[in-house]
């Protein structure tokens, strides 16, 4: 398989990105040398020297890496930072096994929940034995579902769980009033990744759109469901119609178009087709007033949708997506079904990951802050953080000098610019305040029942927070995460500890080093709160416009020179960049 490489520049590249030495899965021990992880200089026999640094200086740097490596089967690409994700995983399994190990673990403790989640998933042989017998009580609701108002409770109340319909809600920060949070719908109801698709006509889309509908099909039949053939052609022809009426990407990522507010009571202007008092109170917020709906149209094309379609052709399509939901945790012929299509077919992956790794991701993702409290004791010293301290306010410091050399931009703007930079909340390694799972049981021998009771809890943890103060404790990813991010409703710049590794950071490497390494990604990440989208919300973390108008003119076609740029490059004859994606 041809390589992909992580550029020895790496930090550079990606929103998310991080570098790092590869660890043993068996036994923890690293298996890379010392070269990994210079402490100064750079790397020479990754070097292409017959290339000259001028013409290509991406071959140049890599392309010896380039000619001895391949992909694994399990990945769609590797370099540095799937390098770190590796090691992280193995640090992750690491922990989990310790805590297995031990006898006599307390009930509810944090420790037994971590050891009985992942037994749960590795337990291969239960989960064949039972088939799809954990999800039957779904499979009973949706088949006992007697009209349409029932059915619009269905979807408030199985979609906090992760069973696909075609109104995605959460609860997050009111962009436009920063210090409450307030409900949200996103459209959603896809199998496919989105629209483009259900009706890209060229070779390529023609036959996913083919394997999804086989894919459907041997799905039905895997689970003993009857009708397979019938089933993927309605649900197909129903996801169709949902997509037509679905924002594409670029529109979807516009804040300012997908802020609109309504009052509950005016949700009928949208769509009177749809029950939706019944489908809030599912979701456990019939008392709130107003709700922000990031799509519109595509609601009001939903409730066409939802009056014509029979709710026969609904119960087929909640009975896959239904299955589809849970494929990963049931018997392995699904599993195995639910990977061919997703991972091989729409990825390119050719061999599903080692099933520890599944398992830790489970973990992750259920408990993960529980494994984080332990790895940061292990894998980031408070040294590491007060470095990382100090690397980000001398970023801060450079960033404003950048924004003060700006020729194009005025005073005004300038002033606003450096209030908001001024106010970045840095989050380096760790949460201040860990995530509570005194909530949540888990069961050894009951792995669906574990994610239901997990997501259910997560869903009432949100809902919670509705009335409430901003919880800017929270963090968005766990501290053995190996990425970065910037979220604009708070002002916050976030790296947890995973990422704070060589070769993007070393406490024995010389400054040039980690300026290079972790330095681009501070940088990158403060990128985000001045690009196309977080250029829009003010140091509060408000929706609101504080430039100029000149300064908006200016800065619009700056941006449209690289969206033109990016257009012109072509991944396949048929397959060019969207440069407008290319933005933030």
């Amino acid at each position: 398989m041809k390589a992909i490489i992580t550029s020895a520049i790496c930090s550079s590249l990606l929103l998310m990105t991080g570098c790092t030495t590869q660890a043993d899965s068996s036994n923890n021990t690293p298996l890379v040398t010392q070269k990994t992880a210079l402490a100064s200089g750079i790397e020479k026999a990754n070097l292409d020297t017959s290339v000259r640094p001028q013409d290509n200086f991406y071959r140049y740097v890599n392309g010896n890496w380039l000619k001895s490596h391949e992909i694994p089967g399990d990945k769609t690409a590797i370099g540095s930072f799937y390098d770190l994700r590796d090691k992280a995983d193995d640090d992750v399994k690491a922990i989990i096994e310790e805590l297995a190990a031990e006898e006599n673990l307390t009930q509810g403790s944090d420790e037994q929940k971590v050891a009985d989640i992942f037994r749960s998933y590795m337990n291969t042989e239960k989960r064949n034995n039972l088939g799809i017998k954990p999800i039957q009580p779904i499979f009973d609701a949706i088949n006992n579902l007697n009209n349409k108002s029932e059915l619009a409770s269905f979807f408030g109340k199985y979609q906090a769980v992760g069973v696909g319909s075609p109104l995605a809600f959460y609860i997050s920060v009111d962009a436009k009033d920063s210090s409450s949070y307030a409900t949200h719908i996103w459209q959603s109801g896809l199998g496919l990744p989105d629209k483009d698709y259900y009706f890209n006509e060229t070779e390529r889309f023609i036959a996913l759109r083919a394997g999804y509908v086989a894919h459907i099909e041997n799905m039905y039949k895997l689970a003993g469901l009857e009708n397979g053939k019938e089933a993927a052609k309605t649900i197909m022809a129903l996801e169709t119609k949902l997509a037509k009426f679905h924002w594409d990407r670029v529109k979807s990522r516009d804040s300012e178009k997908r802020y609109n507010k309504f009052a509950v009571n005016k949700l009928n202007e949208l769509t009177n087709a749809f029950d939706w008092s019944a489908y809030l109170a599912a979701q456990g917020v019939a008392s709130q007033k107003d709700i922000i709906i990031n799509q519109p149209d595509f609601v009001a094309g939903f409730g066409e949708i939802f009056a014509e379609t029979s709710l026969a052709d609904w119960k087929t399509y909640l009975n896959f997506h239904n299955l589809s939901n849970f494929a990963s945790y049931l018997s392995t012929d699904i599993d195995n079904e639910n990977f061919d299509f997703y991972s091989k077919q729409l990825s390119g992956r050719e061999e599903q990951r080692p099933q520890w790794k599944r398992g830790v991701s489970v973990v992750n993702s259920n408990l993960g802050e529980v494994i984080g409290k332990v790895y940061v004791t292990r894998h980031f010293t408070p040294q590491a953080k007060a470095r990382m301290s100090e690397l980000v306010e001398n970023l801060r410091t450079s960033y404003g000098n950048s924004i003060d050399d700006l020729e194009w931009m005025s005073a005004d703007t300038k002033k606003a610019a450096h209030v908001k930079l001024a106010a970045f909340t840095p989050k380096i390694g760790y949460p201040d305040k860990w995530e509570d799972y005194s909530g949540l049981s888990i069961d050894a021998n009951d792995l669906i029942g574990n994610i239901l009771r997990s997501s259910r809890l997560s869903h009432e943890k949100e809902v919670a927070k509705l009335g409430g103060p901003i919880q800017k404790w929270e963090w968005g990813m766990t501290p053995q995460t190996v990425n970065a991010y910037y979220n604009p409703t708070v002002n916050e710049i976030v790296f947890p500890a995973a990422i704070l590794q060589a070769p993007f950071f070393n406490m024995k490497a010389d400054d040039a080093v980690n300026y290079g390494g972790i330095g681009a990604v501070i940088g990158h990440e403060m990128g985000h709160g001045f690009d196309d989208q977080g250029s829009k919300y003010d140091a509060e973390g408000n929706l609101r416009n504080w430039w100029t108008e000149q300064d908006l003119v200016e800065f619009a076609n700056r941006t449209k020179a690289l969206v033109e740029q990016y257009d012109e490059y072509h991944v396949f004859d048929d397959l060019a960049v969207n440069g407008k994606l290319t933005l933030g």
